[in-house]
């Protein structure tokens, strides 16, 4: 298949999704992409949006697939990559086609073009998320003195609060507000460069910046790239904004905390402004460089914590309203009733209802979110004394074995487990769970994320899950 080809298929293909997706998900993610080739019976697209990636393949790859599939046939399938070069090649012909329509636009027509075009050349050098603003930030007590805290330092860049930290469990908004501060800097201090990352890309870009020294005779050895590394420095300090996600990453990789180091002190040394987020408390970081630990400490530390019930249902109502999804303050409450930890969690729930709403024809009602969503049953007769007490029996440990201070690896393990089972099954905070197990939520945390990361390889361990999981729901 030719590219002129390729390209007649992908409009068709176009044309279903402008049907079948949101319009705004389909206006600013799909329009933009452009089809590259198909090959190996795959449809390869590139976008100029680096986030465009992450947002489609995160929460439209099956509807993509399935309108790539009526399009080419069942054993069809898509790629989706970022192109820099066609993101170059985006930007300027967005510029050919406002210079051949300003004349004849009026002046807020071609203001308006010209924040499409700014809005490209940020996502492509920034790296935002197009939809994270204050302005759609749901305040909550929970979030108060944090979204002062970040539209303080939008409005005044390094000269207050200095490195910003903010830090709480995943799913509360740390992002958001990270992203809207680069987002309103943008637009009302355009002088100003701004950069998000998060601490594993960075991380993994610096490792690219070395390469093996494959000389004969010699003994192979990493060596690192004078010329990519001066690059690498100068994307992260030649910026007037930092913002850098995930800092908890940098945990235990010693080198990549001294180059990040030199970094911060650049930056910080200029009057750059840094904002920082986490899943914890900087002291709470294990192996984290003192020298790390004290600088982000020395600025504003701010928390968010998870929104109470009338926050969620603003979230929840404020979500729907973006969708451009109808329903009834009803659906809204039993969702803000039955999930209770973060944002994610939320937007998840509200997901599912208005896609069992459009599979199955009908409107977004109360009885249909029930019907959905399943929460009584899931919680019938559940509690976390009775998750402690099943572990416990599976591993042949006491439940006070797991409330101990004991490390011995076998009771540690069935710790990790009840704790990842009271998260997954009864949707508790880690706060919840650490007063259960009298443990700190920090600790709660990284017993989640160790048992979350051993099932993506660990087969033998998702068995033991799925046993535990049927033994719990009787």
């Amino acid at each position: 298949m030719d590219i002129n080809e390729v390209k007649v298929v992908w409009d068709k293909v176009k044309d279903e999704l402008e049907v079948n997706l949101p319009e705004h998900i389909f206006g600013t993610w799909i329009t933009p992409l452009e089809a590259a080739d198909f090959e190996n019976k795959t449809l390869v697209l590139l976008s100029p949006h680096p986030m465009a990636v992450d947002i489609l393949k995160k929460n439209w790859t099956d509807k993509i697939k399935e309108t790539v599939k009526s399009v080419l046939g069942d054993d069809a399938t898509f790629s989706l990559v970022y192109d820099p070069d066609f993101a170059d090649r985006y930007i300027k012909n967005r510029k050919k086609e406002l210079s051949k329509i300003v004349a004849g636009q009026t002046e807020e027509e071609r203001k308006s073009e010209e924040t499409k075009i700014s809005l490209a050349q940020m996502q492509s050098s920034a790296n935002l998320n197009l939809n994270l603003k204050f302005d759609n930030f749901v305040v909550g007590d929970n979030s108060k003195f944090a979204y002062n805290a970040a539209f303080s330092v939008a409005n005044n860049p390094s000269k207050k609060f200095n490195p910003l930290f903010l830090y709480g469990a995943s799913g509360l908004g740390k992002t958001h507000l990270m992203q809207a501060i680069g987002h309103y800097i943008i637009f009302n201090k355009p002088e100003l460069k701004v950069r998000y990352i998060r601490m594993e890309d960075y991380f993994n870009e610096w490792v690219r910046c070395f390469q093996y020294n494959d000389s004969p005779n010699a003994k192979k050895r990493q060596v690192c790239n004078n010329s990519l590394m001066r690059k690498f420095h100068q994307k992260f300090q030649n910026v007037d904004i930092l913002l850098m996600d995930d800092i908890q990453f940098i945990e235990s990789k010693m080198k990549t905390m001294e180059d990040f180091f030199s970094t911060f002190e650049a930056l910080y040394t200029n009057n750059k402004q840094i904002v920082i987020a986490s899943d914890r408390l900087p002291k709470d970081i294990p192996t984290l460089d003192n020298r790390l630990r004290t600088r982000f400490e020395m600025g504003l530390v701010v928390d968010i914590v998870p929104p109470d019930f009338q926050t969620r249902f603003e979230i929840v109502k404020a979500y729907a309203k973006e969708l451009e999804v109808e329903a009834d303050d009803d659906v809204f409450e039993y969702i803000a009733d039955n999930f209770v930890n973060n944002v994610r969690e939320l937007k998840g729930a509200f997901n599912k209802v208005s896609a069992y709403a459009e599979f199955s024809g009908v409107g977004v009602t109360l009885d249909l979110a029930v019907r959905a969503l399943n929460c009584e049953v899931k919680k019938k007769d559940i509690s976390i004394d009775k998750i402690a007490q099943v572990v416990a029996d599976y591993f042949s440990v006491t439940v006070k074995d797991l409330k101990s201070t004991a490390r011995q690896q076998k009771i540690a393990h069935a710790r990790h487990m009840a704790v990842y089972l009271a998260r997954e099954v009864l949707q508790m905070s880690y706060e919840s769970i650490g007063e259960f197990f009298a443990k700190k939520h920090t600790t709660i945390m990284y017993s989640c994320d160790l048992i979350t990361e051993k099932l993506k390889t660990d087969k033998s361990l998702q068995s033991t899950v799925e046993d535990l999981i049927s033994t719990i729901k009787g």
